[in-house]
């Protein structure tokens, strides 16, 4: 598979650390469209258990060639070489030759098609999720808006005076960090581990794992270097821009602020030279959650949040799946990037994959930025940057980063902006990891990766203005501050982790997005004026809602005063002459809803 193209800007300013300069900015052109696969030669495969793994190799040659037809050729007589067992159990191999994608994924269906296999996905190569601003300026002015922006912003302050991610682990599966950064505490960032594989992507001098997370570099020097049309660029030091907005140093005196600084950072290294492969993304989860991969030593620190800033194009394979479901049963919260491609978050991966939070990215103005990726299978958004206007100095992400155009050795220390769903993404894992150190400081328990996710989306902040029914962006900005009072109100219970919380009041013609619910139902209230027609409406999204509104008490299936019941999504209830006053709005699913907006006009 194509990789997506890096859109980062190739802006580079030297702040601080006896750096200093005037910022230049250019802007990179966005894709069009999702690109085209290129060819590849590696398939994931995962018998049905007690199936030995020889088998895997033989169903691959025998679909080869079936696939052949006659005469077969040399290269379908060939075996499949067996690379390793990922952490998931899967057998990871690479076929004799490579195939085209439309090729490689048929094969992988005839694969799949054997009954000794559970599942066949080709082995697809993501990306970083970054992308370019849209009309860039060089005027630098506050350069954290992202944290403290009264509109735009993640309300960090307000989470402070009561957490710093004390005690969370925080991993971050991406490109590796440049360890030495002045600007973070280098007792909380441990050595992680570098699950790049391919020599070629690694650019270290063997094939195999490394033990430390280091981030090699992951420039392109020549054109066509990853696959035919594939273009130059310099080292992005990804992971260590995704690192500092978790964790960089806060408070002393130089540089920029992380929103979690207290917490302990993981660099597991999965995205090198064209990026990375799946095989690799899935065994960096799995040994980052704890779980155990061949041939690599334990993780002594299994993280309590994974972020995930990188994708590709495809639907999320079952290998992909089933590496996030494993990761968040041993209780880590998996966080991942929507994507910079302007399009449904379904159509790329790892975004499309459900029981992870998917985040979507917003500007200054907290509206969603025009490359974010957007639908139902949005969580929340957070600040990402370049949005429609916005320039380094009114709207990107500061954070820390590196003069080197390739390798760590070729340039020094810095901070610089960059933009897209990679930035928004590490937004709320650092929020996450507020919100655990706020409860085990409190004397609580930490939360359910699935009670985490709940609380992270409805304690999100409303947009100023409600994105179009067709690009939903969940359920709001992510919003530290509010996030961290209710899970530490005195209301949670300790043992059940279960909050009371309070019921959103909604804004005269200001549409709510990314509502999701089941039978329990979400609840909403409206402040109406006497005699003026009111209608309170649904609609988007996936799934079948009902709603119920009730004068002066809470609505609900059994006592209400008007319903609506529709099939699906689209419900109406108009009230043609209210009174002044509190009108309640239970919104219920059968069996459940997500993605749905709903608005109350007068």
């Amino acid at each position: 598979m194509k990789p997506i193209p890096s859109r980062r800007d190739s802006l580079v300013v030297a702040l601080l650390v006896a750096l200093s300069g005037a910022p230049t900015s250019a802007a990179a052109q966005a894709a069009d469209a999702l690109p085209l696969a290129p060819s590849a030669d590696r398939l994931i495969v995962r018998l049905h258990d007690g199936v030995a793994a020889p088998a895997a190799a033989a169903s691959v040659r025998a679909a080869m060639l079936r696939a052949g037809g006659a005469p077969r050729t040399r290269a379908a007589a060939r075996p499949a070489q067996r690379l390793r067992q990922l952490g998931n159990g899967a057998e990871l191999l690479r076929l004799p030759t490579p195939l085209d994608a439309v090729a490689l994924e048929r094969l992988a269906a005839e694969v799949a098609a054997d009954p000794r296999v559970r599942y066949a996905v080709p082995d697809y190569l993501r990306q970083p999720q970054q992308a370019a601003p849209t009309r860039p300026d060089d005027a630098l002015y506050p350069v954290q808006w992202n944290l403290h922006d009264p509109v735009g912003g993640a309300n960090v302050p307000a989470a402070w005076a009561q957490a710093n991610g004390d005690g969370v682990v925080v991993a971050v599966v991406d490109t590796g960090m440049l360890f030495g950064h002045p600007d973070f505490d280098a007792a909380r960032v441990l050595p992680g581990q570098d699950f790049v594989s391919d020599a070629y992507n690694s650019r270290r001098p063997d094939p195999g794992r490394a033990p430390v997370g280091q981030d090699q570099g992951d420039w392109r020097a020549e054109v066509g270097e990853c696959f035919p049309g594939s273009s130059t660029q310099e080292s992005t030091w990804h992971g260590t821009h995704v690192a500092g907005t978790i964790a960089e140093a806060t408070g002393n005196g130089i540089g920029a602020a992380g929103i979690a600084p207290a917490a302990t950072l993981l660099p597991v290294r999965v995205l090198g030279r064209c990026g990375g492969y799946d095989s690799d993304i899935i065994d960096g989860m799995t040994w980052a959650s704890g779980g155990q991969v061949e041939g690599v030593p334990a993780n002594q620190h299994p993280a309590d949040v994974i972020n995930m800033s990188l994708g590709g194009p495809g639907e999320c394979t079952l290998a992909l799946q089933e590496g996030i479901d494993a990761a968040v049963a041993r209780g880590t919260l998996v966080v991942v990037a929507a994507g910079n491609q302007a399009t449904d978050a379904r159509r790329i991966a790892p975004a499309a994959c459900a029981n992870a939070v998917t985040v979507a990215a917003t500007g200054v103005t907290g509206m969603i930025a025009d490359y974010s990726n957007y639908g139902p299978r949005v969580d929340l958004a957070a600040p990402g940057g370049g949005g429609q206007v916005d320039g380094p100095a009114r709207g990107w992400i500061w954070q820390a980063s590196h003069t080197g155009k390739t390798s760590p050795a070729s340039g020094s220390f810095l901070y610089k902006p960059q933009v897209g769903t990679s930035m928004a993404a590490p937004h709320v894992a650092a929020v996450a990891a507020l919100v655990q150190s706020a409860r085990v400081a409190a004397g609580r328990l930490p939360l359910s990766p699935a009670r985490l996710a709940w609380l992270l989306r409805a304690t999100a902040r409303p947009f100023p203005v409600a994105p179009a029914s067709r690009r939903t962006i969940g359920a709001g900005i992510v919003d530290a501050g509010r996030a961290v009072q209710l899970a530490t109100d005195p209301a949670c219970d300790a043992a059940v982790t279960d909050c009371a919380l309070p019921i959103p009041e909604l804004a005269n013609r200001v549409a709510l997005s990314g509502q999701s619910g089941d039978a329990a139902g979400r609840q909403y209230r409206f402040m109406a004026e006497a005699g003026r027609r009111l209608s309170i409406i649904t609609h988007g999204g996936t799934g079948n809602a009902q709603l119920y509104v009730r004068y002066g008490a809470e609505a609900s299936a059994a006592t209400h005063d008007l319903r609506s019941a529709r099939q699906g999504n689209s419900e109406t209830v108009r009230v043609v002459a209210p009174k002044a006053g509190t009108y309640h709005i239970t919104l219920t699913g059968d069996p459940g809803f997500a993605g749905v907006t709903i608005q109350a006009m007068q």
